[in-house]
């Protein structure tokens, strides 16, 4: 029987429609393909959590070896049912001790749900390369990083920070961005495995999300002007056909951490590896 993984979309509706729209794929799908690269036999189910979505009838979340959990364009702090029912879920999930891995939106709903807290970023939004994270103490013999460097870059969009763990949780990388790119849950009460980036992310959908936050990226003053935006996508999206155009990776300062999608996304890999697989086993 092959490992079941569950991908929890927590993205409402109308923000994966506003990505479509721009020619991108809802998370939960691109997801399954990230996973599905290292483990092709991988039984999937994707749950949209956000809009209130229920599992199949006659499935249980115990019918899972793991359980993966999305970006999202909500902030976990915020006061609205699509937070709310993901909290929850987060705590259900937590507490059946099914291993989870969650990217950005999800290691902050896991946080916000287990006693930690999230918060906007002072240091705003964090959009298309998340430079220089360097591994902790507990980071550098974390078997979520087997293949990674001891500092490297990553795909990444967010405006909101995980600022305090629940307790039991540790950090694993850091940033000049975010204190916590990385930490883990251990112990009795469940197991996870969070990152503040995306590393299921490719440069095809941060050219799309350039687009979505065209106007934020000028507003703060990463870009001086519309052209320079048009110029960085028009190149992330090349370099997403032909990673090997070492022209455009050396012009944006990327290397094998981003263009080489065993290492961009090897927690994804040693997730499963470490965690789902064996767990399918049994």
């Amino acid at each position: 029987m092959p490992a079941r993984v569950l991908i929890i979309n927590g993205n409402p509706k109308a923000a994966t429609a506003k990505i479509a729209a721009l020619g991108g794929r809802p998370y939960g799908e691109g997801y399954a393909d990230a996973l599905r690269f290292f483990t092709p036999e991988l039984d999937i189910t994707i749950l949209d959590a956000a809009d209130g979505g229920a599992l199949p009838a006659g499935v249980a979340l115990s019918d899972f070896d793991g359980a993966a959990w999305t970006g999202s364009a909500l902030s976990a702090y915020e006061d609205k049912p699509e937070v709310a029912r993901q909290i929850e879920l987060a705590r259900v999930v937590h507490a059946a001790r099914i291993p989870c891995f969650g990217s950005c939106w999800g290691q902050q709903i896991m946080c916000q749900a287990l006693g930690g807290e999230v918060r906007a970023n002072p240091n705003g939004i964090e959009i298309g390369v998340a430079r220089e994270i360097v591994r902790t103490c507990a980071g550098r013999s974390h078997p979520m990083f087997t293949r990674k460097m001891e500092r490297f870059d990553a795909l990444t969009v967010h405006r909101d920070e995980v600022v305090t763990l629940p307790r039991g949780a540790r950090i694993l990388a850091s940033n000049g961005m975010s204190a916590i790119q990385a930490m883990d849950l251990r112990g009795a009460a469940g197991d996870f495995w969070g990152v503040q980036y995306h590393p299921e992310f490719d440069l095809h959908l941060m050219s799309v999300l350039f687009r979505r936050d065209r106007q934020v990226l000028l507003e703060q003053g990463l870009y001086e002007n519309s052209d320079t935006i048009a110029e960085t996508i028009a190149d992330f999206t090349a370099l997403n056909g032909d990673p090997a155009d070492a022209a455009l990776a050396t012009k944006h300062h990327l290397g094998s951490d981003i263009l080489d999608p065993e290492i961009r996304m090897a927690e994804l890999g040693n997730w499963l590896k470490v965690k789902v697989l064996p767990r399918a086993m049994v």
